[in-house]
């Protein structure tokens, strides 16, 4: 049988990511992970024995399982920062209970694989080893083109694990989801926005949750118009809405969710609020361009409807 191309057999320790956990149980389910990718951690630690900036020169996966308080936020920050200043690949697992506190701390463009199955984990280990590999062979993705390949591959890995795991779950009787691209930032009026009532906005989210009871969800998964109705309602009601919430709120799959936050936010349509009463948690809000886009939207849909 003919090796893949990436293997951890033909790589050297330091092209190989290091595994890092904040428990025994974590770090077991992590190990799992890597065997069944075929990959070999060239380090494995808990976060109580070892220093972030021990890890240098390698990527890193980090399996979130348990809180533990103040150490885990300081090695959180460190990591974020660790994945910035190196530019080496890395990605956070964590449980979804954990996700607040994990996302209130990784302010970098580190990707959070949130409560992932076998197949999901083991395909993000899969590419994780890849793009260290490709960093190894002297290959640099500093580039925008570069890393738009290397997010593609992530992507698609993703999508292939989601399909895998979608079949397993339709034997269960369980549903599955999909994934689309995003839509270009909203321009900025100097008008006034119209005012929009948030029963009107709590009507179009409830007749989009509708159609699943009729139609496959995956016909119409759509995070980032999920996520602008739901932070729009809670802007029109003075509401907060963290980023756990919000996950909620695309129906998708945590990661996915994640993804697009970032996409989001990136394109200026999302703010992150640090929360002043509690620093283990974010919240997610829109921009003024995003809200007064939200407004005109549905002042048009209701002058369309009432015409």
């Amino acid at each position: 049988m003919n090796e893949p191309f990436v293997h951890s057999r033909s790589i050297d320790s330091q092209s190989r990511p290091a595994l890092v956990a904040t428990d025994e149980a974590s770090l077991s389910r992590a190990m799992g992970a890597f065997e069944a990718a075929g990959v070999s951690p060239a380090e494995t630690h808990l976060i109580g024995d070892i220093g972030i900036d021990q890890l240098a020169g390698h990527a890193v996966w980090l399996e979130v399982g348990e809180d533990q308080g103040d150490r885990l936020d300081r090695w959180l920050m460190a990591f974020s920062a660790f994945a910035d200043q190196s530019n080496l690949p890395a990605r956070v697992s964590v449980v979804s209970p954990l996700l607040d506190i994990v996302a209130a701390q990784i302010d970098s463009d580190v990707e959070i694989i949130v409560a992932p199955g076998p197949v999901e984990r083991a395909a993000a280990v899969a590419t994780l080893q890849a793009e260290a590999a490709l960093r190894s062979l002297g290959y640099e993705t500093r580039g925008v083109e570069d890393q738009a390949r290397l997010r593609h591959l992530s992507e698609e890995v993703s999508r292939i694990a989601a399909a895998l795991s979608h079949l397993t779950a339709q034997e269960n009787g369980a549903g599955g989801f999909g994934d689309q691209r995003p839509r270009p930032a909203v321009s900025r009026s100097d008008a006034a926005p119209p005012s929009v009532s948030v029963e009107r906005v709590r009507e179009t989210i409830r007749a989009r949750r509708l159609r699943e009871r009729f139609f496959d969800a995956d016909y119409f998964a759509d995070p980032a118009w999920d996520m602008l109705l739901d932070l729009f309602a809670a802007q029109l009601t003075n509401q907060r809405v963290p980023v756990s919430a919000l996950c909620l709120a695309a129906a998708v799959p945590a990661t996915t969710a994640l993804r697009w936050m970032k996409t989001l936010t990136d394109a200026g349509l999302f703010i992150r609020r640090a929360d002043p009463r509690d620093g283990r948690r974010v919240f997610i809000e829109l921009s003024d361009s995003a809200g007064e886009g939200m407004h005109r939207y549905f002042a048009e849909l209701d002058g369309i409807s009432a015409a």
